[in-house]
């Protein structure tokens, strides 16, 4: 059979012109596409750097509509509702991506969480901690577990907000042992110590043995001890607590005396709060001190707060000083401990650390700012 060399001449004109037309079509698809979502897109990348969040948006939207099998731009714009505020609208672009079958599981997950994040901003916590719970086992868990301790600590749900804790821990997420120990605390406090005595005491030393440095274990143990009439067991935890975490001593040292005085060991007690002073001149460590002193009949204590100004120079200590003291013009003495006692009183406060929030009382958790830990144990004029 002979080749007919006419067909090939014939053919090379034809594949010619048939790939110039696919060509030609190829460069009017793309140039239709640039003309589509890359330009809106980059158009909304453009307003998002120039923070204009409204014309972003609505240049996501067109370009979402030219391609919405696109779940990047459904990201971005559901991230950018949540910015806003508009949840509810946020919540719909997560739960359409979260609906479509074609998407990959990593994406799926981060949908999940993205939606989880979405009821979460809109307080919506029962939602929010159905979904961070279906982020178990993926790359967004640790995220997840974060978001759900900080849930359960809202709405002091201690026993499952220590689970979580734990959790953290093992996953090498940080240490939580210090926060596992307040929430065990937590959950003690609760109870009714009277009718739960065993259980209070078992939670309290978990916490302990979670966290040995952990100052309100020690503390909330020691009156537990005391309410259930064993003093003599709250006094050696207090006294432990004083070896163990020496800086705390100046919130337990008047239940310490006191206690002191009820065991009869004020001997003791006395020596171990001149040794706490000695290193820190604390005045509620001087303040027990002066009561133990008192208790063991000593009459002239005022001069302790005297030297105690020689040592700090303390508003609070003067007054108390002048308090004690006798001085001419007697008269005028009520009015000028009056006058004392007022310009003292804001020295007399805690401070948190964190954020400055000042309280009367000592707060294992900050009221302003939830951070916990971080008011010290003296007082603002001590710091």
């Amino acid at each position: 059979m002979e080749f007919d060399l006419s067909w090939i001449l014939l053919g090379l004109p034809l594949a010619f012109i048939l790939g110039w037309v696919a060509s030609r079509m190829d460069l009017r698809q793309l140039r239709l596409e640039n003309r589509q979502t890359p330009k809106a897109y980059f158009k909304g990348l453009n307003h998002l750097l120039n923070e204009q969040q409204d014309q972003a948006i609505d240049a996501f939207i067109e370009a979402v509509q030219h391609d919405p099998d696109t779940s990047e731009l459904h990201f971005a714009l559901g991230n950018l509702f949540r910015r806003r505020g508009e949840y509810e609208r946020a919540v719909r672009v997560h739960q359409h991506l979260l609906s479509r079958g074609d998407l990959s599981q990593a994406d799926h997950d981060r949908a999940q969480h993205a939606l989880a994040l979405d009821y979460l901003k809109a307080g919506l916590l029962d939602r929010a901690e159905d979904a961070l719970t279906k982020l178990e086992g993926t790359a967004h868990q640790a995220q997840a577990h974060l978001a759900l301790l900080s849930i359960y600590e809202r709405s002091r749900d201690w026993a499952k907000a220590s689970v979580i804790a734990k959790k953290l821990g093992n996953s090498g997420q940080g240490s939580f042992q210090g926060r596992l120990a307040h929430y065990l605390c937590e959950e003690a406090e609760s109870l009714d110590v009277t009718q739960h005595a065993a259980q209070v005491i078992v939670l309290l030393k978990q916490a302990t043995d979670a966290a040995p440095q952990n100052a309100r274990a020690r503390i909330a143990l020691a009156k537990a001890f005391e309410q259930t009439d064993r003093a003599s067991e709250a006094y050696a935890t207090l006294d432990n607590l004083a070896e163990q975490v020496p800086s705390s001593l100046p919130l337990v040292a008047p239940k310490l005396a006191a206690l002191a005085q009820t065991l009869n060991c004020m001997p003791k007690a006395l020596a171990l709060l001149e040794t706490s002073y000695t290193k820190t001149a604390s005045l509620d460590v001087l303040n027990a001190i002066v009561t133990l002193r008192r208790a063991q009949g000593e009459t002239n204590t005022g001069g302790l707060f005297a030297k105690h100004l020689e040592r700090e120079p303390s508003l609070v200590a003067a007054t108390q000083w002048i308090a004690n003291e006798k001085f001419e013009h007697e008269e005028f003495h009520p009015q000028v401990q009056r006058a004392l006692e007022r310009a003292a009183k804001p020295l007399q406060r805690y401070r948190c650390a964190a954020c400055g929030f000042e309280a009367t009382q000592h707060f294992w958790q900050c009221p302003g700012c939830q951070a916990w830990d971080s008011y010290p144990a003296r007082r603002v004029e001590e710091l």
